[in-house]
């Protein structure tokens, strides 16, 4: 393993396992969106109602492992052989300097984000910038970018969020459903034996679980110790900024799968199996805003 950076940048590492230079990365697909929209869409997309956890039910059951494969192996011609997981919780908006209560005070805005959810923000009137996580913070100090977005709250607070911004919008439909993902060289994967390949599999399927897991209980310290101990205030982002969203997905998944087959394909793919398991989910599950009130608001 190397350190984030030592051999080459985050925006790099496709290119770096491609060509063999190395044998494998970590990432999210999102950063590969300049390349094809398409990769934005395998955690990154409008998602339609799935959590992440359900986006990984869609690529291990829905079809979604095989859709990846034919956009990177033969719409893009790539030596790689990669795979989705650990499901990440939606991410906020993003750091503010002030607390946005409508539409209208994001305009003009510098921001940072990227893949299709950069062309979400664009939809809603502001400027973005697809910083790499190193450069974030640091661009948000000197003010070359006004606000900005990255992913959870114990990655946001190690970047150094709270030093440089105190209001954080929670809830957002441009990145709700996020995984990550790990490429390797496909002529050096398909070099392995059998036993080797499944072995990785299974390795990423229990490394999926136990992030789920991890997740629950380092996102949740964190946000609680940025509120208590680093003075971060947090809002809930208005309801005319999420339909907005909403309206900007409609426009950009209408606008990208005119020009994309392969775009189109993963999108309709993703509907069929959301509106089944969502639906599901819907139907079944009572709120849990519910019984937490119960039991926690005269607490």
């Amino acid at each position: 393993m190397y350190p984030t950076n030592s051999i080459v940048k985050a925006f790099g590492i496709q290119n770096a396992v491609h060509k063999g230079q190395l044998d494998g990365g970590h990432g999210v697909p999102t950063y590969w969106h300049d390349r094809h929209a398409a990769f934005s869409l395998f955690g990154s997309g409008p998602s339609f109602g799935m959590s992440s956890n359900q986006i990984l039910a869609w690529f291990q059951y829905g079809g979604g492992q095989q859709l990846y494969d034919e956009l990177v192996q033969k719409e893009m011609n790539l030596n790689i052989q990669g795979f989705v997981y650990g499901p990440l919780t939606p991410q906020p908006l993003g750091w503010f300097k002030n607390r946005i209560e409508s539409i209208k005070d994001l305009d003009k805005m510098r921001f940072r984000a990227v893949g299709l959810a950069a062309e979400v923000f664009k939809e809603l009137g502001l400027t973005t910038t697809a910083l790499q996580p190193a450069d974030i913070v640091p661009w948000l100090d000197k003010g070359l970018i006004d606000a900005a977005e990255f992913n959870n709250p114990s990655s946001d607070r190690a970047l150094g969020f709270p030093s440089v911004a105190s209001v954080c919008m929670i809830r957002s439909f441009h990145q709700s459903s996020e995984v990550f993902e790990v490429i390797f060289n496909k002529q050096r994967f398909d070099s392995l034996p059998f036993a080797l390949r499944s072995i990785i599999r299974y390795a990423l399927q229990a490394s999926s679980a136990d992030l789920s897991w991890k997740a629950s209980d380092r996102f949740s310290t964190d946000y609680e110790e940025m509120r208590r101990k680093q003075g971060v205030r947090y809002y809930v982002t208005p309801d005319d900024i999420l339909k907005a969203q909403l309206t900007a997905w409609r426009k950009i998944i209408a606008r990208e799968s005119a020009n994309s087959r392969i775009f189109k394909r993963i999108i309709d793919s993703q509907m069929r199996f959301a509106k089944r398991v969502v639906g599901f989910e819907n139907d079944l599950t009572p709120s849990s805003k519910m019984a937490f009130d119960f039991w926690f608001s005269t607490v």
